[in-house]
């Protein structure tokens, strides 16, 4: 084997050229095939095209022919002649290799989002009695779905109440009505009926009864709307990169020789730092570091996000079912991502004698944080008037800063104010917080808002917290009015987790000249169902008391009761929630149902029933068990455990996955079917258990299979009748005819003799 370096073979003694075909390794990476090379002494070249084919970049004076190896600057060869193989090792700079994109895998489109045919009816029921008072109200939606990509909700509340002396009286409000189609291959939702137009983080939502259509991100969760940082680098031979964000290792992945990018690491937001870990294939390792700044914020280059609704502005929600305003209303948002640093924004809205737009920007700055203006523009009834807003947040793992003002000039309108108050004349926050290591988290903010006829306010305040013993934190809050030095508030709170469900907290607070303290236990309620509950005690002027709740988490809904007493006034009171589904020709009772669900069916009671791995319950009587919450328009894997089966019970599959539209459910199912199986034992006409290997089929195509030791081999899908086996020995045949026994599990069948046939 020959290795020196190219430069140190110049005026080697000649010897016979000759022409040789090579296996080739290029920065420890093989080549497919064989490549041309001609050796003169220990001089070795290659034509510029076989020098290219494996991957090489020449410069642009190297000569088109026969180029010598070692008039390649940097290259390294070791040629061995026994195996017939060359190893070549080059700079980076020589390896004409395209960039390695490189990406956490993200669930892709998922194309067919499936909604089965069904209805729910989501409630939430709230009672109390204090003394002579007593009072139920519910609030409830109605959904029908599964009818083409469609959704129809219809909402309302009611309550009714009585005081001491008067009889019950009661009133029912609708809420919304409306019908909802999704498009989620173009992220597009169209919304009928009783709705919200969108809004910019400088105008205003309207409640709108109309029309509704504009862009839908939640359609593909899957994919990231923000810019994300990209790290780039390049490995000299195949290594393995791993990225840290602020410490934290985020990805790691196999890269080739050559350059690479790495990006689309998602929940990064604000200044922080990488480091690009890569280790070559001889475990060298090498650290880069990248200073970057994300944000939230701002629009993917070259995506859009846009909304325009039309219709009467709702009045009076939640107090009038039908209080509609007769004027037509219009309103259209519009957001673009023009490069990754900078979004650009726009909104229109008119209604009767009010038209208002505006535009607005928001760009990243290097490291410097991220800035946003707006100026927007009003007409009504011959008024004009003008809105401008500036905006810097600036946030690492350590500093968080923020200032913002928006103010309006002249008589500024939008279509709101026709039906409330108009937008603020100044509106104004300043907030710095730091990290402090051992001392906590320090924060200050300053709020001032004006109103057109009301006075000023101002406010600043003072938040503090600390970890204790990675068990218990304190934290301390201060507010004071800085128009009124009287009107002041403080607040002190310490809580300590007592093991992994249950938690005690006392607090101190402090306002209009009162002092309350309170004291309380409680236990979480389990997440996948259980029992919860809490005991608070207060003590202060006017404030005394204390309270003691319990709340359980069913697979059927939540429920909650509890007793309070607050100035010598006690209350008693409870609450439910949870739905009722009808899919399937009859109806369930579950927990909420706001997200999606799915009915799994398989036929049998009993069968164990998980979600991504966890199990969550099993069929009922009639094989059927409903599932919730799963997550909408996205992956859900959805399986039985089939280990609790009798054994001639065999499902067809065991494991699916579950893509449901939102807000709706799908039918899941698992068909098992009853196998009749059985041990069959088989015995010559002298009593001997057949060969082993022997060939044993059921007449009528029932199935065939091998006779194992002792004569035994098992069969399935035999029929309930009397049942024929032909079975191929080494030398003849043989036939056994039984009856399959009507006991349930595996039967044991045999000896059977088996008759010689010709």
């Amino acid at each position: 084997m020959l290795a020196v370096p190219a430069s140190a073979q110049q005026g080697a003694p000649s010897l016979q050229s000759e022409t040789l075909f090579l296996e080739v390794t290029l920065n420890q990476t093989r080549k497919p095939g064989l490549y041309r090379f001609q050796r003169d002494g220990q001089r070795l070249s290659a034509t510029a095209l076989t020098l290219q084919q494996l991957g090489l970049r020449l410069p642009d004076h190297a000569p088109q022919d026969l180029v010598a190896l070692d008039a390649l600057g940097g290259l390294h060869f070791a040629y061995d002649a026994a195996l017939q193989r060359i190893g070549i090792d080059v700079p980076v700079a020589l390896l004409d290799a395209a960039v390695t994109r490189l990406a956490p895998q993200a669930d892709p489109l998922q194309a067919g989002a499936t909604s089965s045919p069904g209805a729910l009816l989501d409630y939430d029921l709230f009672a109390s009695h204090q003394q002579a008072a007593s009072n139920l109200t519910g609030a409830a939606e109605l959904r029908a779905f599964g009818l083409g990509n469609g959704l129809f909700r219809q909402s309302a509340i009611a309550g009714t109440s009585r005081t001491a002396g008067q009889a019950w009286h009661g009133q029912m409000v609708r809420l919304d009505t409306q019908g909802q189609w999704n498009f989620p291959e173009r992220m597009v939702t169209v919304t009928v009926g009783d709705t919200l137009s969108s809004s910019l983080s400088w105008s205003r939502t309207l409640r709108l009864g109309g029309l509704r259509i504009g862009r839908d991100f939640g359609l593909q969760p899957a994919r990231s709307i923000s810019p994300l940082p990209e790290f780039l680098g390049e490995a000299a031979v195949p290594s393995s990169v791993d990225l840290y964000i602020n410490g934290i290792r985020q990805y790691g992945a196999q890269v080739p020789a050559g350059p690479f990018q790495l990006g689309g690491i998602p929940g990064v937001d604000g200044a922080g730092n990488a480091q690009l870990v890569i280790t070559d294939a001889f475990g060298r390792t090498r650290t880069i570091d990248f200073p970057f700044y994300a944000s939230q914020d701002l629009l993917d280059g070259g995506l859009s996000d846009w909304s325009f609704a039309v219709g009467h502005v709702r009045r009076g929600y939640g107090l009038d079912s039908f209080d509609y305003d007769r004027r037509l209303a219009a309103s259209a948002s519009w957001r673009r991502g023009l490069s990754d640093r900078l979004t650009a924004e726009a909104h229109a809205e008119a209604s009767g004698a009010v038209a208002n737009a505006g535009a607005g920007a928001i760009w990243l700055v290097e490291r410097a944080g991220v800035f946003s203006a707006s100026l927007a523009g009003s007409q009504a009834d011959g008024r004009s008037g003008q809105q401008y807003a500036l905006a810097w947040r600036w946030n690492t793992g350590r500093y968080n800063l923020a200032l913002d003002t928006q103010r309006t000039r002249g008589d500024y309108r939008d279509v709101a104010s026709l039906h409330g108050a108009a937008p603020p004349q100044v509106s104004e926050r300043a907030l710095a917080g730091v990290n402090v290591g051992g001392l906590g988290n320090f924060s200050l903010s300053y709020v001032r808002a004006q109103y057109a006829g009301l006075d000023r306010a101002r406010y600043a305040s003072l938040f503090w917290s600390r970890s204790l013993f990675d068990t218990s934190a304190v934290n301390f809050s201060l507010n004071q009015n800085l128009e009124d030095r009287r009107d002041r508030s403080l607040y002190l709170g310490w809580t300590i987790a007592l093991g992994t469900q249950h938690q005690a907290g006392a607090s101190w607070q402090r306002a209009n000249g009162r002092d309350v303290l309170a004291a309380d236990v409680s236990r979480a309620t389990p997440t996948d169902g259980g029992r919860g509950w809490r005991v608070q005690a207060r003590a202060g002027a006017g404030n005394a008391g204390g309270l003691a709740e319990s709340r359980w988490r069913l697979q059927h809904g939540n429920y909650a009761a509890g007793i309070a007493s607050l100035g010598g006034d006690t209350y008693g009171y409870a609450e439910a929630s949870g739905g009722l589904v009808g899919m399937g020709g009859r109806w369930f009772a579950s927990r909420e149902l706001d997200q999606a669900f799915a009915l799994v069916e398989t036929g049998v009671a009993g069968v164990p029933v998980r979600l991504q791995n966890r199990t969550i319950g099993v069929t009922d009587r009639e094989g059927r068990l409903l599932i919730t919450p799963l997550n909408p328009w996205q992956r859900n894997e959805v399986s039985i455990d089939p280990m609790d089966l009798p054994l001639e019970l065999r499902p067809e599959r065991v494991q699916q996955v579950v893509v449901p539209r939102g807000g709706t459910g799908t039918r899941v199912q698992f068909p098992i079917r009853r196998v009749h199986a059985a041990l069959i034992v088989l015995h010559d006409a002298q009593g001997q258990p057949l060969p082993v290997g022997s060939q044993v089929a059921v007449e009528g195509g029932g199935g065939t299979s091998v006779v194992g030791y002792d004569g035994e081999t098992y069969l399935e899908f035999l029929g309930d009748g009397s049942t024929l086996l032909q079975v191929e020995l080494p030398q003849g045949r043989c036939q056994a005819r039984f009856d399959y026994p009507k006991a349930s599990g595996l039967p044991r069948i045999g000896p059977l003799r088996c008759e010689a046939t010709p």
